[in-house]
């Protein structure tokens, strides 16, 4: 099954009002910005197992709230949908891959890098728009892509490393933007499915080291709620996430992007003191430079919308 062959999402809901869009992308992509704090707190332990008890706990606590809301049923009904289910089963691994990603990245001392990614996954996010949803790409948009190619090739030759930490964070989540954006399964819903999906699978691991005695649930009291909570903190900003996408072109939730890496710049820069070399510079200047160039055109298309 192809995306194309997916329809778009009708707002057919009474609730999903397009006006709240914005506040949904200011909230997620906020608290995204600050999560290198939440994370740094697990210190050594290894990311795969945080991700597994992050998965775990996001599942525990969107079934809480179905079962508040009263609406298991729909988490029912969407599970014998199995032209559903596999769609959603490509966005749980593309979350999956996304998280772990992005959790080895802070502990690694990475978060700059971790930044870089989500800076680029706005023009990577446009480009699918372009390619699947038949967006227009603008010729403003076309330079905001090449440049932010011209920065990431500049670091590339510079230090001579692949950002693959930030270039598989932009990749992983434009993917799963695009895919959420035309499922046909509600945000908390859809959210609780992918979730439900992957936590067999880690429940073998997490099992696994504690049948080996290697694992760090239990370890100490501040650990374990920790643990806990990273159900919290990875669920809420995610529904604020999809909510943002129904409601949203891929385009303007783009733009929203910015704030999330700009917040986790500073913290990897200031609070975390990781370098922030010549190369680094020119790399984020041209990314910058593009980010403008991008949010202009889209401003200015915008406008010749509304005459």
């Amino acid at each position: 099954m192809t995306l194309i062959a997916l329809t778009k999402p009708t707002l057919n809901d009474s609730s999903m009002n397009p006006q709240t869009g914005p506040l949904y992308a200011l909230l997620a992509y906020g608290a995204w910005g600050l999560l290198p704090v939440y994370w740094k707190f697990f210190g050594n332990t290894p990311a795969v197992e945080v991700l597994s008890h992050r998965m775990i706990w996001s599942a525990v606590f969107l079934c809480c709230i179905l079962l508040v809301q009263r609406r298991l049923p729909d988490l029912v009904a969407l599970f014998k949908s199995p032209q559903q289910v596999r769609v959603l089963l490509v966005t749980a691994t593309l979350l999956s891959c996304n998280w772990g990603l992005y959790i080895y990245g802070v502990n690694s001392d990475r978060v700059i890098e971790t930044s870089l990614g989500y800076y680029i996954n706005p023009l990577v996010t446009v480009l699918l728009g372009f390619i699947f949803l038949k967006e227009r790409l603008h010729w403003g948009q076309q330079v905001a892509v090449l440049l932010a190619v011209v920065g990431v090739g500049y670091f590339i030759w510079q230090l001579g490393t692949v950002p693959w930490i930030g270039l598989g964070l932009a990749i992983t989540f434009a993917f799963y933007g695009l895919l959420r954006k035309v499922v046909q399964a509600g945000p908390l819903v859809g959210l609780a499915v992918e979730t439900l999906l992957i936590t067999p699978v880690v429940l073998l691991f997490v099992s696994y080291l504690a049948t080996q005695g290697t694992s760090h649930f239990g370890e100490t009291p501040w650990k374990t709620l920790l643990f806990m909570g990273a159900g919290v903190a990875t669920s809420m900003p995610l529904l604020w996430f999809n909510n943002a996408a129904k409601r949203l072109r891929l385009s303007t939730l783009g733009f929203f992007q910015y704030l999330a890496p700009s917040i986790a710049l500073l913290l990897g820069v200031f609070l975390y003191g990781e370098p922030f070399t010549a190369a680094h510079g020119v790399t984020f200047s041209c990314i910058w430079a593009a980010l403008a160039i991008f949010s202009a055109t889209s401003l200015q298309l915008k406008k010749r919308q509304k005459i």
